[in-house]
């Protein structure tokens, strides 16, 4: 569990460090220079240095917070938290070095927010950022591997500062268009920051490939491994963020040279954007939890194991009994009992999902209203998981309602069976024009990029690597087609009708493809 949340505090570092970086380029580079036009672009400027200190603030909390859960690790392994022997240590300097850049990050935004035309305070900007970016690279595997590392140190930075540029530069873009002034959105500015981004992925794409072939070692470590197995996730987000990035670049190149102009389309693209960018970090984060491939030799699984679990295979819908299961030791080693149920457990949450998907699939159409119903089908799916997910707990096993809420892993299931139901109910709300706050049908399309971002970042890998594997490696195509229906229901609800037509018809495709994985789920 805590490394997971330490995975998760390192994302949240790395999404503000994107956001403080990004910031402070976007401001130096396209808001600074319009200063002379007056009141707007003074608003606009304050807007973005007021969003690149709270990205600076978040780093140095997640940086603080990590520390202190390594610390607790360390602790309960031993007598006491060991302070002194951590101090000492390289990855503590560096975070305390992070935090020092964010808090001068934090002071440069006020003082220029207040006194734009100070020269020297935004030089000191720009060289925290690098500083910023450094500090990360010394917390990563660069700093770790034995030997020369000077060239790892360097890539792994250029490497983040170009993805602070660019994702983190979508976010301020976003904010400037999101003013009152129309003008923040003219076809200069655009055109300026689409060719800084241009520069930037082109660094991130070659400081990128250059860490891979040192950490990959071919590619038996690419698809044997976690690690290898979260690289290809990375290329594959990272090349639709690509894709749909360059057709932005398309877009602002053919805009007028002059005036300001309604983008509201490309401005719903950008908002996707800076999703997919967001979740390209928080799986580079979970990378750093994970053993570099060519470190693993032993546990790489071979490509007929994995090809395997991809075999279509028929479904089977009987379940072991509880007797067979090793519900009195909830520590034992998985038996073949144990994959079956969980099997069963998969193949029915299919079903239940490609139901929904099919009704929403006939409800596109728009010949079929009643089809709008298709998310009480939610209550379904909760109650077969308030039954099946924990089967040495209540209903089934032997410990009972209360007794089982002592354990963190049933607690955390029957909060997420809550939460199917609540999801459940709010979205027919939704669905049925019952409930019209607005922004409420974002809801959907969050939670469903959400889920799949954090489908791709959880790593299972832990004492048995190639079996953690194989079981995480069936989750990355759930993981992306969760993220496809995600924005692809936002584009639907963001943009214009008659542009949102085709996402309309893709996600509850693609919704329906997720019941679909599911019935084929195997774990043998």
């Amino acid at each position: 569990m805590a490394g997971f949340v330490d995975v998760l505090l390192r994302g949240l570092a790395l999404c503000g460090q994107a956001v403080a970086i990004g910031g402070v380029l976007f401001a130096l580079l396209l808001l600074r220079p319009a200063l002379p036009e007056g009141g707007p672009a003074r608003s606009r400027l304050a807007r973005s240095l007021a969003l690149t200190a709270i990205g600076a603030a978040v780093v140095a909390g997640a940086q603080l917070l990590s520390l202190g859960v390594q610390l607790s690790v360390l602790g309960a392994a031993g007598s006491g938290w060991p302070i002194a022997e951590v101090a000492r240590t390289s990855f503590f300097r560096a975070g305390v070095l992070r935090v020092l850049a964010c808090a001068g990050l934090v002071i440069g935004c006020v003082v220029l927010a207040r006194r734009p035309h100070r020269l020297r305070w935004w030089i000191t900007l720009a060289g925290l950022t690098v500083l910023l970016g450094v500090g990360s690279a010394w917390t990563s595997h660069a700093a770790g591997r034995l030997g020369p590392r000077a060239g790892l140190l360097i890539l792994d930075a250029l490497h983040q500062l170009a993805a602070g540029v660019w994702i983190g530069g979508l976010l301020h873009l976003t904010l400037v268009a999101s003013s009152r002034a129309e003008a923040g959105w003219s076809a200069a500015m655009l055109k300026r920051f689409s060719a800084t981004a241009f520069v930037s992925v082109a660094v991130l794409i070659v400081a990128g490939v250059g860490l891979t072939l040192s950490y990959v070692d071919g590619a038996g470590a690419l698809l044997g491994t976690s690690y290898g197995s979260m690289i290809l996730t990375k290329v594959a987000v990272l090349g639709g963020l690509v894709v749909l990035g360059a057709g932005n670049f398309l877009a602002v190149r053919r805009l007028p040279g002059s005036s300001a102009v309604s983008l509201q389309r490309l401005r719903r693209f950008v908002e996707v954007e800076f999703g997919l960018g967001a979740t390209v970090l928080f799986i580079a984060a979970s990378l750093t939890s994970l053993p570099p491939a060519s470190d693993v030799v032993a546990d790489r699984a071979a490509f007929a194991e994995v090809s395997v679990r991809f075999a279509p295979r028929w479904p089977v819908f009987t379940s072991p009994k509880i007797t067979d299961m090793p519900v009195d030791d909830r520590n034992a080693p998985r038996t073949d009992a144990d994959r079956a149920w969980s099997e069963f457990n998969h193949h029915w949450a299919g079903i239940f999902v490609l139901v929904m998907g099919l009704l929403a699939l006939v409800h596109a159409t728009g010949r079929a209203r009643w089809a709008r119903h298709w998310p009480l089908v939610f209550l379904g799916l909760a109650g077969f998981l308030l039954v099946r997910n924990d089967p040495g707990a209540w209903p089934l096993g032997p410990l009972g309602f209360w007794e089982s809420m002592r354990y963190p892993e049933v607690l955390q299931h029957r909060i997420f069976v809550l939460l199917v139901v609540a999801f459940g109910v709010f979205e027919w709300l939704v669905r049925t024009n019952r409930v019209r706050v607005h922004g409420a049908a974002l809801i959907f399309p969050l939670l469903c990029a959400v889920g799949g971002g954090l489908l791709l970042t959880h790593s299972h890998a832990g004492l048995n690597l190639k079996e953690e594997y194989l079981i995480e490696i069936t989750h990355v195509p759930l993981g992306l087609l969760a993220m496809i229906t995600g924005w692809s229901r936002w584009l639907e609800l963001r943009l214009p009708p008659s542009a949102g037509r085709l996402p309309g018809q893709i996600w509850p495709l693609a919704f329906t493809l997720i019941g679909v994985s599911l019935i084929l789920y195997r774990e043998s």
